[in-house]
């Protein structure tokens, strides 16, 4: 984060809430596993083994295949990097997200949920560096440490607000669940064409700044 520019910074906030919603509509729907965070999915699958869930052990396993395959489709997309390559991973995350959402509407919950996890895999390729994903921004245990380590940074009088930016990618995430779960309660997964929506629109301002 703190390598970003100004813009870059609000947009990888803005990216963190919308994973914030959307993990939390995939927690509800799914009644325990997640949509983004993949951490979270290995242990459940790591457990379901043990215990002999063999439902969830298939569940989770599923997930995780499908958000890898949406980590590839991203770093596919974005293999020249630059803003026109992050405009072209949130148009398809805006479709990936939108077509998830259309599904919900038919019935078709496990495709709208595997749609989700597709978006959440790709869009984490918005900020590639030299191949390399810069900010994580479905998962936050990397944001949190670096907080910690910018907490002792200030601590020692070096850099008093390092830690800012992290936090606010935390904050991010944590606001966009807390909405997402609101949302789920009344809407369900058709709440999802607000992310659709705001995935088109961040796309459509990062193209206009690549003019």
């Amino acid at each position: 984060m703190r390598g970003l520019e100004r813009h870059e910074r609000t947009l990888a906030v803005l990216l963190s809430a919308l994973a914030g919603y959307v993990d939390s509509l995939g927690f509800l729907q799914l009644g325990g596993l997640f949509v983004s965070f993949m951490s979270g999915n290995s242990t459940r699958l790591a457990v379901g083994i043990s215990h002999g869930d063999w439902k969830t052990v298939g569940t989770a396993g599923l997930i995780l295949v499908v958000f890898v395959v949406g980590a590839m489709l991203g770093g596919l997309l974005g293999r020249d990097q630059g803003q026109k390559a992050r405009s072209r991973i949130l148009a398809v995350e805006a479709i990936l997200l939108a077509a998830a959402a259309a599904a919900a509407l038919t019935g078709h919950g496990w495709i709208s949920v595997s749609l989700m996890v597709l978006a959440m895999g790709l869009e984490n390729a918005v900020f590639l560096r030299e191949g390399v994903v810069g900010v994580g921004l479905t998962y936050m245990t990397g944001a949190l440490v670096k907080l910690g380590h910018s907490l002792a940074r200030a601590v020692r009088g070096e850099d008093p607000m390092g830690f800012l930016p992290h936090l606010q990618l935390w904050f991010g995430l944590f606001a966009g669940a807390v909405l997402g779960a609101f949302a789920y309660r009344y809407l369900g997964l058709h709440a999802l064409w607000l992310p659709a929506a705001v995935a088109a629109l961040l796309s459509v301002v990062t193209r206009v700044r690549a003019a």
